[in-house]
């Protein structure tokens, strides 16, 4: 059951969407530490497209390195979080600007926590009232 209330597609998403925020976060600090790095290029991350990107290819290919481990084809199933594009800009890092890139990648994390919360809880509320 792929698309059961627990593991649906909508946890997937919540999940890549905090993965993604969470590199980016760590693009951006590193921008703002490195403003006053000379030759310091500095990189982002598109959310939308990356976020696109890693929810349309979920599957790797599998393979046995070592004779103890699983065999392959034995209904082991893999999941790849795709990295993204990361991106080297070309101007100069400006604080103010990698400071708003900051707040708006924040929150898009905290909406995501929150949407993940929302899910809990009516998962938590399904299972309380299936039982009476």
């Amino acid at each position: 059951m792929a698309d059961s209330l627990v593991t649906d597609s909508t946890l997937n998403a919540l999940e890549k969407a905090l993965d993604i925020s969470t590199q980016r976060h760590t693009l951006i600090t590193n921008n703002i530490a490195n403003v006053d790095t000379i030759g310091y290029k500095p990189k982002d991350l598109d959310f939308k497209k990356t976020l696109r990107k890693a929810l349309n290819s979920n599957s790797i290919n599998l393979h046995q390195t070592h004779p103890q481990h699983i065999q392959v084809g034995s209904g082991a199933t893999g999941q790849r979080q795709d990295a993204g594009t990361v991106k080297e800009l070309q101007r100069r890092p400006d604080v103010d600007k990698e400071m708003a890139h900051l707040i708006e990648n924040n929150i898009k994390f905290r909406t995501s926590v929150e949407m993940l919360l929302r899910k809990m809880n009516m998962i938590r509320h399904a299972i309380a009232e299936g039982g009476r």
